[in-house]
């Protein structure tokens, strides 16, 4: 018997309307609404809290000590992802949830206190800030992977990552009225009450799941503590999670290294046309004013490229999302569903090796950036539905926080070698098509692997 399986005969009002977007059976839909307005919820959190980050971080450390963050944040992350896995060990996911969470609040609330004192909190708060977003969010999917059976989990994740997605339109906005008036601590605060709000949502998820669960479906199983196991130890032990785990990194890579791409392409831009816009008569003024000039212009021609650029790639991606992702893994599947981004950046980066444009690496970028916020997201969520609680929690937890912060370390890397060796667009395009196709290996790989986990789940009844 599956999970969340004794529903109401007859669609409700919320189910009929979710089916403008997915697939969704009779009672299910209250669930996914819940599930998709905790991760809004999260995500606008994590927002206003990172408008305080980088306050703080550009303010106090500068952007040379936020370069090197990522590497001190996979440090701390090999002491708190054991710390993380001995408690799962401790108690029922529910409780692990809610300590987390409150765990967190009362760290933001102890850095409003030492922010009384006047102490610089820029660096311990950029680090903080690195494990916190990767954790909540690690967590929540963990969760959603708890609830979900591999077939809900495939009609439904669209609609719940979708609270993500309006998030991060959202979340922006708000951030960014609030922060005036209220200034960086005070918003600290806020954020610490949205994920009080958030502690809510699980709670009431998991009550409605047991109180649907029959007598017979292993009573009492989502009370009882995780294993024994280390979260690294359960990565490296099967090779389905550590093909996961190496795929993050080689994701990140990619993403990385075309972002500097487009970066470094936006900048000569700028440049070219700061130098033919300047008028004449500016020509013959001072060199200092005549810089400041056009050092303003290439500022301006640079905020509205990238303005532009993360609204269509927000909005594309919320559309994706809503209309197209259910459907697209509910027909190919969770595997096939993953091949989608990197056969995108394969054309993408293969063409910019040839022909590096402008204009056509801000179209590759926004149909790359807005299938990995929606489709290969969704899916990357979706591979831990036919694994044991155990992996749902803590290896996932250790995937998604210290094996990216690793891809992060070393994409930072090839970035300083790329500019260290002076390497042109071209050189860093054949780069990502390597990384690419080792990229597609790993989807192969571990399509074959989920393949497999999903044909056992099938002949055990369909419990995990």
């Amino acid at each position: 018997m599956s999970k969340l399986s004794i529903f109401p005969e007859k669609r409700s009002v919320l189910d009929r309307f979710l089916l403008l977007f997915a697939d969704v059976r009779a009672g299910e839909g209250l669930t996914a609404i819940l599930l998709t307005v905790n991760l809004f919820l999260l995500l606008t959190a994590y927002l206003m809290i990172k408008t305080v980050r980088e306050a703080l971080i550009l303010s106090e450390g500068g952007a040379e000590i936020k370069s090197y963050a990522a590497a001190g944040q996979a440090l701390l992350l090999l002491f708190v992802v054991p710390a993380y896995g001995h408690l799962a060990g401790k108690v029922n996911r529910i409780r692990l949830i809610n300590w987390v969470t409150l765990f967190f609040i009362s760290n933001l609330v102890a850095f409003y206190v030492l922010a009384q004192f006047r102490l610089p909190l820029g660096v311990p708060f950029f680090l903080w800030v690195g494990i916190f977003n990767l954790f909540v969010i690690a967590q929540f999917w963990s969760f959603a992977n708890d609830i979900y059976t591999e077939g809900q989990g495939k009609r439904l994740f669209a609609i719940v990552a979708f609270g993500g997605s309006l998030g991060a339109i959202l979340g922006p906005k708000v951030a960014g009225a609030l922060f005036e008036p209220l200034g960086p601590y005070r918003v600290m605060l806020v954020a610490a009450v949205l994920l009080a709000i958030c502690i809510l949502f699980p709670n009431v998820v998991h009550m409605r799941e047991r109180a649907q669960r029959s007598s017979g479906k292993r009573p009492g199983d989502t009370d009882r503590p995780l294993g024994k196991e280390g979260a690294f130890k359960l990565v490296t032990a099967k090779p389905y999670l550590f093909l996961i785990a190496v795929l993050m990194v080689v994701l990140n890579l990619v993403n990385t290294t075309g972002e500097f791409i487009l970066g470094k392409l936006v900048t000569e831009e700028a440049q070219r046309i700061a130098a033919m816009e300047l008028p004449a008569s500016s020509r013959t003024a001072p060199d200092e004013l005549l810089q400041e000039q056009k050092a303003k212009r290439v500022q301006d021609f640079i905020a509205r490229f990238y303005g532009n650029f993360f609204f269509s790639v927000n909005s594309l991606s919320a559309l994706a999302q809503l209309f197209l992702v259910s459907r697209v893994m509910n027909f190919c599947g969770v595997p096939a569903s993953l091949l989608f981004l990197p056969l995108i950046a394969l054309g993408s980066y293969s063409f910019v090796a040839f022909m590096p444009v402008l204009g056509y690496i801000r179209v590759a970028k926004i149909l790359e950036n807005s299938t990995d916020y929606s489709l290969q997201n969704t899916a990357r969520q979706a591979l831990f539905l036919p694994t044991s609680r155990e992996e749902k929690y803590k290896a996932k937890a250790a995937i998604d926080t210290f094996f990216v912060r690793m891809g992060d370390v070393l994409s930072t890397l090839l970035v300083f070698l790329s500019v260290q060796l002076a390497l042109n667009v071209r050189t860093l395009s054949v780069i990502n098509v390597t990384l690419t196709a080792l990229w597609l290996l790993l989807v192969f790989g571990i399509g074959r692997s989920y393949k497999a986990l999903t044909a056992d789940q099938a002949k055990g009844g369909g419990q995990k």
